[in-house]
C-alpha cells in the first residue's frame, strides 16, 4: 500500500525511481518502510548513520524494506485506529 494515499499497489519491485501510479508519490521513502517509526532515533528502527529530514521523498537507505502494513494516509493511523479514536472523541464531544 502507499502511505501517501493508502491505495494497495500491486508492483512486485519497487526501486529508488519508483512512483505510486495513484498519486505520483515516490515509494522508496522512509515512510513506506517497515523500519520507519517517528518515535524512534532519525525516525527509524534500524540504525542508521544520517537522518533523512524528508520522510516521503525517495532516499538511498539500504535498509529499505515494503512495509506490508494497513495504513490510511500520512498520519499514519489505519482505518481501525481512526474508528478508535473518533469514538474516544465523541465521548467528549470533539
Amino acid at each position: 500500500m502507499c502511505r501517501k494515499c493508502g491505495k494497495k499497489i500491486e508492483i512486485s519491485e519497487i526501486y529508488r525511481n519508483t512512483l505510486c501510479p495513484v498519486c505520483g508519490a515516490d515509494l522508496h521513502s522512509c515512510i513506506n518502510c517497515r523500519f520507519y517509526s517517528p518515535e524512534s532515533h532519525f525516525g527509524c528502527k534500524e540504525t542508521v548513520e544520517e537522518l533523512v529530514a524528508d520522510k516521503e521523498r525517495s532516499n538511498f537507505c539500504e535498509y529499505f524494506s515494503v512495509n506490508k502494513g494497513d495504513f490510511a494516509g500520512t498520519d499514519g493511523f489505519s482505518q481501525k485506529s481512526q474508528e478508535a479514536r473518533s469514538a474516544f472523541n465523541s465521548l467528549f464531544g470533539n
